[in-house]
């Protein structure tokens, strides 16, 4: 958590979602993962358009609602960077960032989810949600099967 202090009586803190998971696979197959309109619809949710290129948007939908994400970077079998431009107010002008590094057999996914506002419990359902979609990632590199919405594990009533 970084705190940033204004004027010296204002405190704002950000926060942030991290994990940490290892795949069974190369980063290049992780990659493919993150950045292909086929790959993030394995994973995340089967309702995924758009355009996954550098600069484009992709609209994920759960039910109907959802999140739009502006491609900021992508760097192959290194790192994806999301902004997300439309979605839940928490959620606005956050960033989703993925860096994947190779140790041995496993492709490393570090995780950030940056630029929260404060933590509020909206930001506990995501981690845990971010947590089961990572998995699901695993999954789907791993066995070629992911988890994604609506065939994902339900944490909550939300």
């Amino acid at each position: 958590m970084l705190r940033i202090e204004v004027d010296m009586e204002e405190v704002f803190e950000v926060v942030d979602i991290l994990h940490r998971v290892g795949v069974k696979s190369s980063v290049d197959e992780v990659y493919a993962a993150l950045t292909t309109i086929d790959g993030l619809a394995g994973w995340w949710t089967e309702e995924t358009r758009g355009d996954s290129g550098t600069g484009g948007v992709v609209q994920f939908r759960f039910d109907g609602d959802g999140f739009d994400m502006k491609v900021i970077d992508q760097q192959p079998g290194k790192k994806v960077v999301w902004e997300v431009i439309g979605g839940p107010d928490e959620w606005i002008g956050t960033e989703v960032v993925f860096d994947l590094k190779q140790e041995k057999e496993f492709a490393i996914v570090l995780f950030k989810h940056q630029g929260w506002k404060e933590p509020v419990e909206f930001m506990h359902h995501c981690t845990t949600k971010w947590g089961v979609f990572l998995l699901s990632v695993k999954s789907l590199v791993e066995t070629g099967t992911g988890a994604p919405y609506p065939r994902d594990v339900e944490i909550d009533n939300w």
